[in-house]
């Protein structure tokens, strides 16, 4: 019998294939980064063709690290960047330009004037989201009104839609030949073309945005048998889909209503489990799908997106050239015991929640003679936690309950002086797993539930460990003099763009 579940984790800035044993150990992993393209400023792309070729690859190499088959893998999941759009031709195989990235604002004036009628929460009560650059619909509209002939291909059915889940599960399954083309609720939540209580394309919305059902992948559960892989996982159950942000609450075993967490990556994204109700927001909030498994009733969250976390020390790197690798960052805050009174908002693909402004810019506000890289370090670590402090106070009001404790994953989550800064202006403990990168582990978890290598969510339970926890120690009128300095400097991004 198989010993091991794996996933394929397509994220932002790289892509990784981890192989999970039956206690939700990591057993082994293959990782490796991809282009980010910026062809103008608020534009971003990747190559989906790129993408493809970097799965191949980790799938490969993480197998030989292990020294293991693919037929030693009971099943596999995918979980990925979720609203980054690609379209591709079915008979070739080929997309028909790059993927339109998540983060991607050049459908800002086609979402205006969406919004003219019935404001940009015209689809909220049907899709949960309100209209933004950010999600998947605008951008394929904007790709067959610019791309030249797609519109003809569109007409003609030889195009398919998808995000990065559905391109590769299409290619992992035999792509031209014979590859399945499907998504899960969790991914077609973010489409902004999903009725939240059928789980099926809305056609007022599709009519809307001009985008055909039949180039729209079929929505399926989270955590059921798609098809049998082809190449190099020839046989393998693919049986896990889940976009990423849901597959880390799924991997954080986030199963009871009232279960939040927070994951600290390219952006952060903090999700409350809102049980089978699906809660619309009044504070800034998305409504989105959990999870569904099997013919089990879906699950439901309410989501606070913030777009540029950790992107913002990838930022200091590249671009500033202040520090030669992410960690440095930490070394560089601890120069200094503040911020120096300077504070840093990231808007640059705009303002996700709770603001949803699409015409923000980022901005560095309160800058003396004094403030140094360190203190440029530090703020653009705290800049992390302001963000999701204003995530959580809008939680708290849409939920009526305060959060308790708060579970943290992603990358940003080895840096100790941002999880204890975290502590002290929440209020509450941060808690860090003993597996830190949960959403490939939930993508495991929805494959193995699946086909049984799982029998059930409480024996998911049991493999949840505790691996540190930070208290707040920050005096509290000093961390509300701080915030009012932070949501100063919010208001200086706002209305940039003309």
């Amino acid at each position: 019998m198989a010993e091991y579940v794996g996933a394929l984790d397509q994220g932002t800035t790289s892509t990784r294939f981890m192989i999970f044993n039956h206690g939700g150990d990591v057993v082994d992993l293959d990782q490796r980064e991809h282009e980010q393209i910026y062809p103008k400023p608020g534009w971003v792309e990747h190559d989906a063709n790129e993408i493809w070729e970097r799965s191949q690859e980790v799938i490969k190499g993480a197998l030989d690290k292990a020294g293991i088959k693919a037929s030693d893998l009971a099943a596999v999941g995918i979980t990925n960047q979720r609203e980054t759009t690609v379209l591709w031709d079915r008979n070739t195989g080929q997309p028909v330009h790059n993927a339109l990235v998540w983060q991607d604002t050049r459908t800002d004036k086609l979402c205006n004037e969406l919004s003219k009628e019935g404001g940009q929460d015209r689809f909220r009560s049907t899709t949960g989201l309100p209209i933004a650059t950010y999600f998947s619909g605008p951008k394929a509209k904007w790709l067959m009104e610019n791309v030249d002939g797609l519109r003809d291909k569109v007409d003609a059915g030889d195009i398919l839609f998808g995000n990065i889940d559905t391109w590769c599960i299409w290619n992992l399954s035999g792509g031209t030949e014979g590859g399945v083309h499907v998504t899960d609720v969790s991914n077609a939540s973010r489409t902004m073309m999903m009725d939240l209580q059928s789980l099926d394309w809305d056609d007022d919305i599709l009519k809307t945005l001009d985008v055909p059902r039949a180039m729209l992948p079929e929505v399926h559960a989270s955590s059921e048998v798609y098809a049998e892989a082809k190449g190099v996982l020839e046989g393998i159950p693919i049986a896990g889909d889940l976009g990423d942000q849901q597959a880390a609450t799924f991997g954080q075993t986030c199963y009871d209503i009232g279960d939040a967490k927070n994951t600290y990556g390219t952006g952060n994204f903090l999700l409350l489990n809102t049980g089978t109700d699906a809660v619309q927001s009044k504070s800034g909030l998305l409504t989105t799908l959990g999870y569904k498994i099997g013919d089990q009733d879906a699950v439901y969250c309410l989501e606070g997106a913030i777009a540029i976390t950790g992107a913002l020390v990838q930022w200091l790197r590249d671009n500033l050239k202040m520090i030669k690798a992410a960690p440095e960052v930490e070394d560089l805050a601890k120069t200094v015991d503040d911020n120096g009174g300077c504070y840093f908002v990231p808007a640059f693909s705009g303002l996700f929640a709770p603001y949803w402004k699409s015409d923000a810019r980022g901005v560095l506000a309160g800058l003396t003679r004094y403030v140094n890289a360190g203190h440029i370090a530090r703020a653009v670590l705290e800049a992390t936690a302001w963000q999701s402090r204003e995530v959580v106070e809008a939680m708290n009001k849409d939920s009526g309950v305060d959060l308790k404790e708060l579970k943290v994953d992603g990358g940003m989550v080895g840096n100790d002086l941002l999880m204890q800064f975290q502590a002290d202006i929440l209020g509450v403990d941060v808690i860090r797993p003993k597996v830190p990168e949960t959403t490939a582990l939930g993508a495991a978890y929805a494959a193995g539930l699946a086909v049984g290598f799982w029998r059930e969510i409480d024996d998911l339970r049991e493999n949840w460990l505790e691996d540190k926890r930070w208290s707040p120690s920050m005096d509290k009128a000093e961390v509300e003099k701080e915030y009012g300095f932070w949501k100063k400097a919010v208001t200086r991004t706002f209305d940039w763009v003309e």
